[in-house]
């Protein structure tokens, strides 16, 4: 397949997913503030415009551990780690969700960024969804129980973005949610710097890197396949 040139691409891609009627579960990776949240929320957007709702978005951050249990863990200043999420859970969550794609309602947590803790039942996927995207850090890890997740998906994306543009976002991220600048940069470079070194060790396991975020207003990525892969 040529390399996907346009945001119209990849959602020709996504859209194609669900086949011979089966729901398809859509991964997005990469390294935190790579703009994985931006792409997925810009997919389900411009998918389920128009008619009838059929793409839902279940992010991988409503399985962090609550912070009672990090600290419960001493894992509390590690806060973000591949061991600080019940990955078990989702990859549980995913394979409920390719296999019960007629059933009842499906219920995945969601991650309250302003109290940074999971919530419980907080998205509701209905059995009218054929397409599921998911987006996270460690969707293409393949140690422990994160090596469960890759199976589950059709396909994995990866966000890629000019490193110091990603700091810059990411330290700008945390300061909206209450840290002070000095805080932030700290926690950016002590914690979060140690995790996208990790995800950026994955980036070969991708069906397509995504070397600029896509964002609603329009710019236009360069996407590069990596080649075919068997489907799960």
């Amino acid at each position: 397949m040529p390399p996907t040139g346009t945001f119209d691409d990849l959602l020709a891609r996504a859209r194609a997913l669900p086949r011979d009627g089966r729901r398809a579960v859509l991964g997005i990776a990469g390294s935190p503030g790579a703009g994985k949240s931006t792409l997925a929320e810009a997919l389900v957007r411009e998918l389920n415009a128009g008619g009838e709702p059929w793409v839902a978005h279940v992010p991988m951050d409503g399985f962090h551990l609550a912070d009672a249990e990090l600290d419960r863990l001493g894992r509390l200043d590690r806060k973000g780690a591949p061991d600080t999420f019940d990955a078990a859970g989702y990859a549980a969550l995913l394979r409920r969700l390719r296999e019960e794609a007629y059933g009842d309602v499906v219920y995945a947590p969601g991650f309250e960024r302003v109290l940074e803790q999971p919530i419980a039942g907080a998205i509701a996927v209905p059995p009218t969804a054929r397409l599921v995207v998911t987006e996270g850090n460690y969707l293409l890890l393949d140690s422990g129980a994160w090596a469960r997740v890759r199976p589950q998906l059709d396909e994995v994306w990866f966000c890629e973005l000019d490193e110091q543009e990603r700091i810059r976002r990411l330290v700008a991220r945390h300061e909206e949610f209450g840290k002070s600048h000095e805080e932030a940069v700290a926690w950016v470079l002590r914690s979060d710097q140690r995790n996208a070194e990790l995800v950026a060790t994955t980036r070969n396991r991708a069906d397509l890197v995504v070397p600029v975020p896509v964002l609603p207003r329009g710019e236009t990525p360069r996407a590069v396949d990596t080649g075919p892969r068997t489907a799960p």
